[in-house]
């Protein structure tokens, strides 16, 4: 199954919202980092395995159908050229909103504590901690780079292929850009933030034991989905 659509935002860019109005016009499954969670260990070595230079894209998007969110947003460019009929959305948001979300949550101590060591722990460093190059605490060094990894995609891919594109636009951007039919129902809208602490909280950090995250995994993306399309969520 090749990849109709490829999402380039970061993590904290309403990457959920995205990947269930994705899956809602019927291009799904759509992977999302929750989904390595979701898949176990070997979800897992297949993309430590990418991150070693040794790339099985077939293998990794097997029985997907899009994909967004890190870590498979930091190859863009090669999944632009290795679907070269795949349609990109970058997902932007305000750069200190960004930084706020993202420091509240994927660059937290207390998510990220309980994975030191571990497969999913390097995962973790190399697909989302360490990818800036920079100190992640640093809100003047990864605002700017949040802001130039955005404007790179922006230039290099061409306008025709590229929606910039925020869950505030609601449905009709992204569906002209598809080319398919408005949905009747609101655009799911995912307060992830609030959902993800709550996670670390019951679990005192994410599950490194692959078993464990699997199950965690799977709770926590139908909860999400089945609060996406409700009244009053807003992305966080």
């Amino acid at each position: 199954m090749a990849l109709a659509v490829i999402g380039a935002g970061f993590s904290r860019t309403a990457t959920f919202s995205l990947k269930f109005a994705l899956e809602h016009l019927g291009l799904g499954p759509c992977h999302h980092f929750s989904e390595i969670f979701a898949g176990g260990q070997p979800k897992v070595s297949q993309w430590l395995d990418v991150m070693a230079g040794r790339p099985d894209w077939d293998a990794v998007f097997d029985g997907f159908h899009a994909t967004v969110d890190t870590p498979a947003c930091n190859y863009w460019r090669e999944l632009a050229a290795y679907y070269p009929d795949a349609k990109v959305v970058l997902t932007v948001r305000d750069p200190d909103s960004w930084f706020d979300s993202a420091s509240e949550t994927v660059f937290s101590d207390r998510l990220q504590g309980s994975l030191i060591g571990s497969p999913m722990g390097a995962l973790m460093a190399g697909g989302i901690l360490g990818v800036s190059g920079g100190p992640i605490t640093d809100r003047a060094f990864m605002t700017s780079w949040f802001q130039r990894r955005n404007q790179e995609v922006i230039d290099t891919l061409p306008p025709e292929r590229l929606l910039v594109f925020s869950p505030a636009d609601g449905w009709g951007p992204l569906c002209a850009f598809l080319d398919v039919p408005v949905p009747d129902c609101p655009f799911p809208h995912v307060n992830s933030r609030d959902e993800l602490t709550q996670v670390s909280d019951d679990n005192q950090g994410l599950p490194a034991d692959p078993d464990v995250g699997m199950r965690v995994a799977r709770e926590y993306i139908d909860q999400l989905k089945a609060r996406a399309f409700s009244a009053g969520n807003r992305a966080g």
